[in-house]
């Protein structure tokens, strides 16, 4: 066997392992029900896939504890749609692979039949809430980037006291968390959606936990442009975080989704910075301290 071809074979051989693990550890977190039995029967045919590679290479190879440990991890934090989709957005490279593998390892186009069955199989499967109610928490988010980010642009130029901005956007935030929590509930009721309380939750908390991240800068940094620049990053995370957890879980394209809420929100931040400027001039305001 060529030394290429081997080397080929033993990283797809790793890699099925490694997701016979991963598929077995997420079957072992549900209930035992139709789901759970769908992901085992996955692990197995995983399973099954490594000892095929391994007669054709002719050796034993272990998991990726990394691999299964950072995939343990997405799941706990972004759910376990998330984590298998993106597991499917993986192997999506080892198909194409595997395509280019089939003259010298026959078995590939069996192994690749099962590895698109376990796709239709996913995509059917899980039916979790924070998938369900996606529209509501990107509702909150986003609104509360865009006019929060607005307003404490324009307050830190227009006062200068990290104290003062800091409150003043926490009490504008959580207010407007309230309000956006109470137009969604509205929204989803007149629409005669399935649960519209629900949604109004999850709007109104990743609302507020958008504004917490965002003023937390505020009250630990005395220079209000230090604590400006740390809450316009840490907005860019929060947008490039949930951008990349929408992208995988609707299968949408990252770039354009990112792109779209982060020139939206900073272009609003860049007018309420010229507001506050004007403000500042023509008003003659001074921040004082508390």
């Amino acid at each position: 066997m060529e030394d290429t071809i081997k080397r080929i074979a033993l990283n797809f051989q790793k890699n099925e392992l490694t997701e016979y693990y991963i598929y077995k550890k997420f079957s072992e977190k549900l209930r035992k029900n139709e789901n759970s039995r769908i992901l085992l029967k996955i692990a197995n045919e995983e399973f099954s896939h490594y000892e095929k590679l391994r007669k054709f290479t002719g050796e034993i190879l272990y998991p990726s504890k990394f691999k299964i440990f950072i995939f343990d991890l997405f799941s706990k934090i972004f759910g376990l749609t998330f984590a298998l989709k993106l597991m499917e957005k993986v192997e999506e490279n080892s198909q194409k692979n595997y395509e280019k593998f089939k003259d010298t390892f026959p078995e590939s186009l069996e192994i690749l039949k099962e590895e698109k069955e376990h796709e239709k199989l996913l995509l059917n499967m899980i039916n979790e809430e924070r998938i369900k109610y996606i529209g509501s928490i990107v509702l909150g988010i986003n609104d509360a980037i865009v006019e929060l980010m607005g307003a404490l642009v324009g307050l830190t130029f227009a006062l200068k006291n990290t104290k003062i901005v800091g409150i003043a956007g926490f009490i504008t935030g959580f207010s407007a968390s309230l309000s956006m929590a109470a137009s969604e509930y509205i929204s989803q009721k007149s629409e005669n959606k399935e649960n519209p309380l629900k949604a109004s939750f999850y709007t109104g908390i990743a609302y507020l936990f958008t504004v917490l991240l965002m003023v937390s800068s505020y009250f630990l940094i005395k220079n209000p442009y230090l604590a400006l620049l740390i809450s316009i990053l840490i907005a860019s995370f929060i947008i490039f975080l949930f951008t990349f957890f929408v992208s995988i879980v609707k299968e949408i394209s990252f770039r354009k989704m990112f792109l779209e809420m982060f020139f939206i929100s900073f272009g609003i931040a860049f007018i309420s910075f010229l507001v506050g400027l004007i403000l500042r001039k023509f008003l003659k305001l001074e921040g004082g301290e508390i």
